[in-house]
């Protein structure tokens, strides 16, 4: 065993066995040579035309420094040294918020590098606790400074981001004696540093690491998401043709369109899959997952070439995003009548005509879901499965749902109904609860294990995570509704740089710093930085969004038939 210090100089020992992954030099510069030149001429979608009409920023103006303190912070950002990154060119194209000036610098120092290459973002950098796994780069944590890299004109970190986890894919992937699928993405890397022999290793974590050893199924959709945002806002196609890129959406794909015991077109998945990594009932099929599916499988079809094996591929993404949408928009969607339909069902019915498919019992209803409801609104629900409905509001879910058209133009009104209707409830004093409500008392016990960092109204229980603003924003946008996510902005930027960019806040309005919250937590850093200029210019949310496929199957009545 040999001594390794990481990219924050925490000394540790590891073996050189195959936990251990190296790339050879002539493989790196190969992989991470820049973009082809490509000719091509930009235009805009009709989304994306639609987007810039509706910014309601005011004309562009110089950055503003307002103190001598904002002065130091450009120069420092300006300074080669600091990251090897490109000046934000945010600073001198937008109009900016004082904080703007700092997010920048602090998503420039958890920047990290790999053999001189900068391959991600540390998930926080607060030294003032225990380290555990936030001294990594994980996948969907880094996706908002991938996007906010993007935004600014800066895509070198990405596309190596990209390749890094494309190849850690390739790994034997073990957990005791069990491998997992080869699909399988990580859910985050980590570099080491020999000083000795002045070289460094990656270390990643499938799962055999995490908190109840579960695997990441996110993290596969979000990389593909990723690579057409990439592709979207470069234009360079070659990154995704690559032959390695391609079989890598495959391989991600055939973990999840395989033929099995499933009745269903949704994905059966374990507690603490996905953000919400511990146990907080969302095993079975989470909204969270099912809308990343979705918009993942929409992403890939248009990703993959057109030659044999991906045609094959396509023709399978097509048939279940025809299932998967009828099923979502039917069966996971509630309003006001669909909850009185639910309340008045009778149970105990059997053939294909039945209405109560899933034999959902009425009694139970929770009794907050009543008052909840607003008369105009509605919601995806977190989960149906076999006489189980959990009525709880997921943001990333419903989301996610608007941003790649799960949810229809009509659906997505709703959403943005129901949390303009819940705003105190939804977002309170700091945006965004990740889930409502919060799970209490006996509840909790049962649901959590008696989990101390999931208490009431903390962490994933009912907590406020300033991430979500910049989802949020994206479907505030992409329904016509830029004010509701310029209030939600204006009112994270009264705390987010005063409290040291806490990675969430508890009680039921957000008004307190989270118990175990990090500092300097990065995806807080950047979901605000992407929020703010995609509000400056919305013609960037067409790297995070798909317009409606017209093609899709029309949506079917709830009571139709299981036959049709």
């Amino acid at each position: 065993m040999s001594p390794t210090v990481d990219v924050n100089g925490t000394a540790r020992h590891h073996e050189s066995n195959a936990t251990i992954f190296e790339i050879g030099d002539s493989d790196l510069s190969r992989l991470l040579e820049r973009p082809r030149p490509v000719n091509i001429e930009r235009k805009r979608s009709f989304d994306e035309r639609s987007f810039s009409e509706l910014s309601i920023s005011s004309p562009p103006r110089q950055f503003y420094r307002n103190s001598e303190n904002s002065s130091r912070v450009f120069d420092s950002i300006l300074s080669p040294a600091r990251s090897g990154i490109s000046t934000p060119r945010s600073f001198t194209c937008v109009e900016t918020h004082p904080i703007v000036a700092e997010a920048w610098v602090a998503l420039q120092r958890s920047i990290v590098h790999f053999r001189g290459q900068p391959v991600g973002t540390i998930a926080a950098l607060d030294h003032s606790t225990e380290e555990l796994n936030y001294d990594q780069v994980f996948v969907r944590d880094f996706v908002p400074s991938a996007l906010a890299f993007l935004m600014n004109g800066e895509p070198e970190i990405v596309k190596n981001f990209l390749l890094k986890t494309l190849r850690l894919q390739s790994w034997e992937k073990k957990v005791d004696n069990f491998t997992l699928g080869a699909g399988v993405m990580p859910a985050s890397f980590k570099v080491l540093h020999d000083p000795v022999r002045n070289f460094e290793t990656i270390i990643a974590d499938f799962g055999e690491c995490a908190i109840g050893r579960v695997a990441p199924v996110d993290s596969g959709f979000w990389w593909i998401i990723l690579l057409r945002a990439y592709t979207k806002s470069t234009g360079d196609t070659s990154l995704a043709e690559m032959p390695e890129c391609q079989r890598g959406i495959r391989l991600i794909l055939t973990l999840c369109l395989s033929e099995g015991f499933d009745t269903f077109p949704t994905l059966l998945c374990a507690d603490g899959c996905s953000m919400i990594d511990r146990r907080m009932g969302v095993y079975g099929y989470p909204i969270e997952i099912q809308a990343l599916f979705f918009m993942a499988l929409r992403c890939a079809l248009l990703l993959l070439k057109q030659d044999e094996e991906g045609k094959d591929c396509a023709d399978r993404i097509v048939k279940r995003l025809h299932a998967l949408s009828f099923h979502m928009r039917s069966y996971f969607w509630l309003d006001i009548k669909q909850l009185n339909d639910i309340y008045r069902y009778k149970t105990e019915e059997y053939s294909h005509t039945a209405v109560n498919k899933f034999n959902v019992m009425p009694d139970s209803l929770p009794d907050w879901v009543f008052d909840f409801m607003p008369t105009r609104g509605g919601y995806f629900i977190g989960n149906v499965s076999p006489a189980r409905m959990d009525f709880r509001w997921f943001c990333l879910g419903n989301c996610v749902a608007i941003l790649s058209s799960l949810a229809t133009p009509e659906q997505a009104s709703a959403i943005m109904d129901l949390i303009e209707s819940r705003w105190a409830e939804l977002v309170g004093e700091m945006p965004l609860k990740i889930c409502y409500p919060a799970m209490e008392s006996h509840e909790w016990r049962i649901v959590t294990g008696c989990d101390p960092k999931n208490t009431s109204w903390s962490y994933h229980n009912g907590g406020s995570w300033p991430v979500l603003i910049w989802l949020l924003t994206a479907a505030c946008i992409k329904s016509g509704r830029p004010q509701l996510a310029r209030r939600a902005i204006e009112l994270a930027e009264t705390r987010l740089l005063k409290d040291h960019w806490a990675e969430y806040y508890d009680g039921k309005l957000g008004r307190y710093v989270g118990k175990q919250s990090r500092k300097n937590q990065t995806w807080s850093i950047a979901g605000y930085l992407v929020a703010k200029m995609m509000l400056e210019d919305p013609s960037h949310l067409g790297m995070i969004s798909l317009e409606e496929d017209k093609q899709m199957k029309p949506h079917m009545k709830r009571s139709a038939s299981w036959m049709c």
